[in-house]
């Protein structure tokens, strides 16, 4: 059975310390194990990018870049085998593994650009004989903290831009499935990226507050559950360091009396059952305006439901794979009890599906509510998991008010046909990524990635322009040089 380690200072590393078992959730069988680090082995991996990053520092833009290029087609002759990898850990389907890397791709040719977005700032004579100017400097080493739901996506939303602004990197991936990001990691190196640069480090919450308490680490980079966002920005500003903690989801979308139906529900099939609903966009409310949208909606999603193809991620013609664990499985089917319980319409049933072949799988299937409301559980809570509720409203400003009255803001839609509802709708919610006839608004690379509210703490948001300040430190310099044999007298007054 394959033990995953860690990999630093450009070398795979196997301590001989606890493990814990990894899945394929398909079959439920035990793939394989990782260990998990203890902090001596994180404090190595950060001694080691600590040592690396001087020499990368001050190595020309130009030159990093080239690395980054080289490991971009790397990606791209590799992705076969790093999209099974994702899907025999984390049980998505082939086909959506491939979306991931392709989105994660993009975030690597925006980091290819860094002499142009380090270019800095420049003012001449903005006083008698003196300049003045910016420099983004890098801030030394710095960390990133790793969901499951993106193994290969969200740790190439860090730290490309960080590594690239001339920064060393310490990557705390989930532990549940770790074999893709040492996979990509290793591909970083065959690239040209000095070993150090990029240490990977599988653990557990040990690991976790190694990184935060390091003072080693200048900065620190999060994507999960709201809980742990919150603590992790909490310990990491605490400790003195930069950080942003980008947290849960609960993502709404209004569908309009006009709203094309038949798109509008090819839209939430993919946005609430892709991915078997792990995603913090996923969209999990379908905010029906009217009654008469909303039994329609209720309708034809029941019948997209009948035929949705669910089953191991390695078939590529299945539309949904399993959930990651059996705990997750659990969970999801305690949130379905929780909303029968409560007095939700329970339309279509995903509890009891089996999978021929895959019975031990950790699967559950596409699972429509109706007539929901915002007291109940299902409503209130992330679920995670290939679950859609409908509510019902009147009016479409009653539907912005039940988004803005929650406590997650990251992403939103709305379905219509008309140019004034939509301005009005994009101008007046509070969430940070709003889609118009878009389900899944995730930023295109070169703008940047983030919610509002409980869905974010910190003020930077993730990877495009943003990170590229998070990554750097901005230095404002002025110079003057005196005329030769020019004697000035001595000036008490504020410089101005």
């Amino acid at each position: 059975m394959t033990t995953v380690g860690h990999f630093i200072g450009g070398e795979d590393i196997l301590t001989g310390a606890r493990t814990q078992a990894v899945f394929n959730p398909s079959t439920g069988e035990q793939c394989g194990e990782v260990e998990l680090a203890a902090a001596k082995t994180v404090e190595e991996a950060i001694a080691n990018g600590k040592a690396a990053y001087p020499k990368w520092r001050d190595t020309p833009p130009a030159k990093r870049a080239q690395v980054m290029f080289r490991f971009k087609m790397l990606l791209e002759e590799k992705a076969d085998e790093i999209c099974e990898l994702i899907s025999r850990e984390h049980g998505k389907v082939l086909h959506d593994a491939r979306g991931e890397l392709q989105r994660g791709i993009e975030n690597v040719e925006y980091a290819c650009g860094i002499p142009e977005l380090l270019k800095g700032e420049h003012s001449k004579n903005a006083g008698p004989a003196i300049d003045s100017w910016s420099e983004f400097q890098p801030l030394g080493v710095v960390a990133g903290i790793t969901p499951f739901n993106f193994p290969a996506m969200v740790p190439l939303w860090m730290w490309p831009s960080a590594v690239m602004c001339g920064n060393a990197f310490v990557l705390k991936p989930s532990e549940r499935d770790p074999s893709s990001v040492l996979y990509i990691a290793k591909l970083a190196i065959e690239a040209g990226l000095p070993a150090g640069i990029l240490n990977v480090v599988n653990g557990d919450k040990e690991a976790v507050d190694t990184l935060l308490h390091s003072p080693d680490v200048q900065a620190v980079s999060f994507v999960g559950s709201t809980p742990i966002a919150e603590y992790i920005y909490t310990t990491a500003n605490a400790n003195g360091k930069r950080c942003q903690a980008l947290g849960g989801a609960k993502n709404h979308a209004i569908v309009m009396p006009d709203a094309d139906l038949d798109n509008a529900v090819n839209a939430l099939m993919g946005a609430a059952y892709g991915s078997c609903g792990e995603r913090c966009m996923a969209i999990s409310v379908a905010v029906a305006v009217g009654d008469e949208v909303a039994d329609e909606l209720s309708k034809r999603l029941t019948e997209k439901l009948k035929t949705l193809k669910v089953g191991s991620g390695l078939d590529n013609s299945n539309e949904m794979g399993p959930l990651i664990t059996a705990a997750a499985r659990d969970k999801v089917v305690g949130y379905i009890n929780s909303g029968v319980e409560q007095g939700a319409e329970l339309v279509v049933d995903g509890r009891d599906l089996v999978v021929p072949g895959f019975e031990n799988g950790y699967f559950v299937g596409g699972t429509l509510f109706d007539k929901v409301t915002p007291e109940m559980t299902i409503y209130q809570e992330e679920i995670f998991g290939p679950v859609l509720v409908i509510v019902r409203v009147k009016t479409m400003q009653e539907g912005i008010d039940l988004i803005n009255a929650h406590e997650y803001g990251n992403g939103t839609c709305l379905f219509t046909r008309d140019g004034e509802a939509a301005r009005y709708f994009t101008d007046n919610v509070l969430v940070g990524m709003v889609g118009v006839n878009v389900p899944l608004p995730v930023p295109v690379s070169y703008h940047s990635f983030g919610g509002w509210k409980r869905s974010l703490f910190g003020d930077l948001h993730a990877y495009g322009p943003d990170s590229i300040r998070f990554y750097t430190k901005r230095k404002t310099i002025t110079q003057r040089w005196p005329a030769s044999g020019v004697r000035e007298g001595v000036a008490y007054s504020f410089p101005s």
